[in-house]
């Protein structure tokens, strides 16, 4: 579809809402009934991946969250989209095929978390069953072991209502055809007995030529009250994925190709993607005693993937080379969690104590085969080099014999205290620590060559607050996190990281924390993230990895979340952050910038309520240019981003909702794997929503 005809579509949409919109305040007059209630805005007291339900008032790290009121008037449905309103976080491509964020300067496919537990496999995340999404800054291996060093990322899932019957369904459909529907049901099946289910398909379009997908997802949640101080939950979750893996355009003279921003560099009958995803849970909540808790969690997850892709290596003017390879994975997770909390006194010393364990379980399959390309003077190359033009000819493509097979056996064992100590009114100290026990077996089975490696590190944490007012708290922090050498999935373990001490993180912040108002909050902090023993995917092999010694990363960072009146919510945030290598070495010199850390990240996201049945939305993204790798060849030019909204409730139960990204149809470049593997952003694009409660 031409930008001409998007444009033009965009207008048909806005002018079936507008008309409404134009008599929404006499409507409201004649009926001033609000859908939802009473809004919520957009700030929430407390996060679950805390595991003690700390507000975060005296919480002294940075922490975002996004709830479901935000998500809905957003209209995203995958935890990437959620994730572009976080200053601080951006996000790499991830081959086309998986979530991949970089916070504060750390890349990571494998920190992120469901309910508090690893969530790790490599895939895109959905939202449809998701209250809200959590974003904790800064190092965390005391509440969730390796890895996170520049944080994490819990999705919280929707729970059941025992008190009452309820349920509602959406449906949307945007300028380039991709359309979805969600149910979601709360059923009370008896005393303290209930269900929830939600569910979900969506097909998937976008200005890309060659792309399509879809996605299918059910998720049932059943809650029993097992008595006055008992808590029973089980879920389950079904997420198939099934889409084309687009790796984006090269770069040409240190930039991205310019012209070819809907050319696919790849096999339209090759290149996809699928997963299937089973993920069970149980949790169970127990009140000992007064102010004390226990909570035992376990989880199931078994994950099935593959993905093939042809993908860009470099271009000229006038050719492309390309490139390829598949893999699979497949992935068994075992996980079980308790935690007890105890909230009590000794003398006038009040106390939050969290004392913990862990053990978990994970074996990974993968297999990798390479893409060969039929060359004119007979047989194959695992390249090829083909005219560069707005639709690519290739020629015959088949794979080879497995390049890889791997098997790996993951297991982890761990203890963590931490104590929450209220010395005074206006005086917290929070110190912690946690030891995890590490093993990795590994076996390559094109060699015969078996691996293995054992660690045991110690993770600290300590955290001082200062509350001149009960509104207000000033606080500092240290902590540290760790992450074995064998990459963050685990899925190999090369002999020549045998040896290799883990990567460790040490995080240093201080802040500020100011409840302006009950729904209103501004934060501040200023920190830094120093990673030793780095190694960082290489610029010229993608899929092979480099050791870069030692990073920094200083940055600076506000935000402001809430309510501003009854009618006006709105979240604003600004990052500034500055990443270098500290140490030389084969891959790169000392002062070299990191990849995919922008100087500057600002986002603002409002929604003002004109009438009691329809309010607008504006939306602003901003990010200075960043280094597409370490190699820093290729940079990816700065962005402004502008999106809008218009929300209009026809009645108590159906509404409708018009949301438009990019309203000034700005080109940029979202995100990149490598030099070569860019991602270029969505031009104008609306999309539609009625959503209806029952």
């Amino acid at each position: 579809m031409t930008t001409a005809c998007r444009a033009l579509l965009t207008t048909a949409l806005l002018s079936t809402l507008l008309p409404v919109a134009a008599h929404a305040e006499e409507a409201a007059d004649q009926a001033p009934i609000i859908v939802n209630g009473q809004r919520d805005g957009y700030v929430i007291d407390s996060a679950d991946a805390t595991k003690t339900g700390t507000p975060l008032l005296d919480t002294p790290q940075s922490v975002a969250v996004l709830g479901r009121e935000q998500l809905n008037d957003q209209a995203v449905e995958q935890l990437n989209e959620a994730l572009r309103y976080v200053p601080g976080v951006t996000l790499g491509q991830g081959e086309g095929h998986r979530d991949q964020v970089i916070l504060r300067g750390q890349s990571s496919t494998a920190d992120f978390f469901l309910d508090g537990l690893r969530d790790d496999a490599q895939y895109y995340r959905p939202l449809y069953n998701t209250e809200r999404v959590e974003v904790l800054k800064g190092a965390n291996a005391l509440l969730f072991g390796r890895g996170g060093g520049g944080g994490i990322v819990n999705r919280v899932s929707k729970t059941v209502n025992f008190d009452r019957n309820a349920g509602g369904a959406s449906g949307g459909v945007d300028t380039f055809g991709a359309w979805s529907l969600a149910g979601d049901a709360n059923l009370v099946l008896g005393q303290g007995l209930g269900l929830r289910l939600n569910g979900t398909y969506e097909e998937f379009a976008n200005h890309r030529d060659d792309y399509d997908g879809h996605f299918i997802g059910l998720a049932p949640t059943l809650g029993a009250k097992l008595g006055e101080a008992t808590t029973l939950t089980l879920a389950y979750e079904f997420d198939r994925d099934d889409r084309v893996v687009d790796r984006g355009v090269p770069s040409l003279g240190g930039l991205p190709i310019t012209g070819y921003d809907k050319t696919f560099f790849g096999s339209p009958t090759i290149n996809r993607g699928t997963v299937d995803a089973h993920i069970a849970r149980a949790r169970l909540d127990h009140e000992l005693a007064d102010g004390l808790t226990l909570s035992l969690a376990g989880q199931f997850a078994s994950y099935d993937k593959y993905y093939a892709n042809v993908l860009p290596a470099s271009a000229t003017a006038s050719t492309v080379t390309l490139s390829g390879y598949d893999s699979g994975t497949q992935r068994t997770n075992w996980i079980g969690q308790a935690n007890l909390v105890w909230k009590g006194t000794t003398g006038t010393i009040r106390h939050t104590l969290l004392a913990g364990i862990e053990g978990g379980s994970q074996i990974t399959d993968a297999t990798r085969r390479n893409a060969l390309f039929a060359s004119t003077g007979g047989g194959t190359a695992t390249t090829t080099t083909v005219p560069l033009a707005q639709s690519l000819t290739l020629p015959t493509t088949s794979w080879s014999a497995l390049a890889g097979n791997s098997y790996a056996n993951v297991r982890s064992l761990s203890a963590y205290v931490q104590d929450q100590v209220e010395l005074a009114p206006f005086l917290q100290v929070i110190a912690g620590v946690r030891y995890d026990s590490f093993d990795i077996d590994a076996l390559d089975r094109m060699t015969s060559i078996a691996t293995t490696r054992n660690d045991g590190k110690w993770s600290p944490r300590f955290g001082l607050i200062v509350k001149p007012m009960a509104s207000l708290s000033l606080y500092a922090s240290y902590a540290k996190s760790f992450l074995p050498q064998s990459g963050d999935q685990f899925s190999t373990l090369a002999t020549s990281y045998q040896s290799l001490d883990p990567e460790a993180f040490r995080n240093l912040e201080i802040g500020a924390k100011w409840d302006l108002a009950p729904t209103l909050a501004l934060t501040a902090a200023a920190f830094q993230v120093d990673r030793t023993n780095t190694r960082v995917a290489d610029p010229a092999n993608p899929g092979y990895w480099l050791l870069t010694g030692s990073s920094r990363v200083k940055g600076l960072e506000a935000a402001l979340a809430g309510t501003f009146t009854p009618q006006w919510h709105g979240t604003l945030g600004y990052t500034y952050q500055d990443g270098e290598i500290r140490s030389t070495t084969s891959a790169a010199p000392a002062g070299r910038q990191l990849d995919k850390l922008p100087h500057h990240q600002f986002s603002a996201w409002t929604r003002y309520d004109l009438t009691s049945r329809f309010g607008l939305g504006l939306g602003v993204v901003h990010q200075s240019s960043q280094f597409a790798t370490i190699s820093n060849a290729v940079r990816l030019p700065g962005f402004t981003r502008v999106d809008a909204a218009a929300y209009y409730d026809v009645s108590d139960r159906f509404s409708l909702q018009l949301n438009v990204e990019n309203l000034t149809d700005e080109r940029y470049y979202s995100s990149a794997h490598t030099d070569n593997n860019i991602a270029p952003g969505e031009p104008i694009n609306a999309r539609i929503t009625a959503r209806v409660k029952f």
